[in-house]
């Protein structure tokens, strides 16, 4: 019989395709994980599984980000299993993204207390309370700032 290797699986039908069809509800995405060609292809009989591919060939990848201010920023990002693909994976191996993600919990913790401190949302629709209170967060600003 036939020898087959990962990413295949018969199919018993009367035309002459033996590979089964990716289902309407997947998504195929197909990237290119190292910045270095492949010298030929290579063909290696003895991995088995997802974990032996990514453990054989280690793909690493040099992604750019662009920052706020405009400037670009170059990591790496190392794939040793799919979840390493995940927005976790992913946010758990670059700095930037890591503390993208702390600011946005951080904003989203100050949208909570909005929503739900009545006297906070008070202050702030009074214009001589929202400003004082602006001033005094400044002030704290610079005081850290200026301990540091």
């Amino acid at each position: 019989m036939f020898n087959y290797d990962i990413g295949g699986q018969e199919r018993k039908i009367e035309v002459n395709e033996g590979i089964s069809d990716i289902p309407q509800n997947r998504t195929l995405l197909i990237e290119k994980l190292t910045d270095e060609a492949p010298l030929s292809p290579q063909i290696i009989p003895d991995l088995k599984s997802i974990n032996d591919v990514f453990g054989f060939f280690k793909p690493v990848k040099e992604v750019e980000f662009e920052t706020a201010d405009g400037a670009g920023r170059t990591e790496q990002l190392h794939f040793e299993s799919l979840g390493n693909f995940g927005k976790q994976g992913i946010t758990r191996q670059s700095t930037y993204l890591n503390e993208l993600s702390h600011q946005c919990e951080d904003l989203q913790k100050f949208v909570k207390q909005l929503k739900t401190n009545k006297i906070l949302r008070t202050l702030l629709e009074n214009k001589e309370a929202k400003s004082a209170y602006l001033s005094c967060i400044q002030s704290l600003i610079n005081e850290m700032a200026q301990s540091a």
